[in-house]
């Protein structure tokens, strides 16, 4: 199985390849989301693990219009903990860092640590890409905002571990692809969809009571806009259900009062 990722060998996305299909699993390297996708939407792949949200820095928005704008299928999700260090070329101190670099995600989990510096901040389209740079090139006034398995990778020494704004720092990864498996769609119990509605007074409210009424659990919602119509909306949300059954009708319910509802993968719910 060829996984596609985005980033390079030693990001967060490839220790979740490597969570979920082994420290050998083949990797197609991508530096953007868009990219990434595309390379499942074209078969260059076979699945794709993308980041969707975080803890601390709160949802990927543009990354559910690109699974929406591909017709991409969600077949399953992954959370790990997201330790960030600061890495550096071998013997540099910290007083020989001029300028710290990372994904804009990385930097934004980890403002509090970087509010304390006098460094110049830069952002990069991968966190292990700045790793890489630096152990190629030699760069000793340059710190890299990455994970341990990067600094192995790259052969950078560690300056400071765990520099994330909290401790408690999850990202949520699922896992795209463009077709469901079927026996996967029969143990699921949890659904990913998106909803359109009109601008009419309780149409949200609507819905809300629909997916209440079916005992199912609204663990995500995301209002993402609607470029070609300003000011208007699609919901993006992720159910959880105790019964297949229970699911069916309620999205059979929900038909009837949305303007436009998709489904983009029913999966099972990972135990975090």
């Amino acid at each position: 199985m060829l996984v596609s990722i985005q980033g390079i060998k030693g990001s967060y996305h490839h220790d979740v390849a490597c969570a979920l299909y082994g420290q050998e699993v083949s990797i197609l390297e991508c530096l953007s989301f868009d990219k990434m996708a595309e390379s499942i939407f074209n078969s260059e792949a076979q699945v794709g693990i993308m980041a969707i949200e975080n803890s601390i820095a709160g949802s990927i928005i543009p990354n559910y219009t690109i699974i929406d704008k591909l017709n991409l299928k969600i077949i399953g999700e992954y959370y790990i903990n997201i330790n960030h260090n600061l890495l550096a070329y071998e013997g540099v101190k910290i007083s020989n860092i001029e300028k710290i670099s990372s994904h804009p995600m990385a930097l934004l989990q980890c403002k509090d640590y970087l509010k304390k510096t006098n460094k110049i901040i830069i952002e990069d389209v991968d966190t292990a890409h700045v790793a890489k740079l630096i152990s190629e090139k030699k760069l000793k006034n340059v710190a890299a905002i990455a994970s341990i398995s990067a600094s192995k990778i790259y052969g950078l020494d560690i300056l400071e571990r765990n520099i994330q704004s909290v401790d408690y720092n999850q990202t949520r990864f699922v896992i795209i692809s463009k077709k469901v498996d079927q026996k996967t769609k029969k143990k699921a119990n949890k659904a990913s969809i998106k909803f359109v509605l009109s601008h009419r007074n309780g149409s949200l409210a609507k819905v809300l009571n629909i997916i209440s009424d079916y005992d199912i659990n609204l663990t995500k919602i995301q209002s993402v806009p609607i470029i070609e119509s300003p000011w208007k909306y699609s919901f993006f949300a992720d159910l959880t259900f105790p019964s297949l059954k229970n699911y069916k009708k309620c999205f059979s319910d929900l038909l009837s009062v949305s303007e436009e509802l998709k489904e983009f993968g029913l999966y099972n719910n990972f135990k975090k």
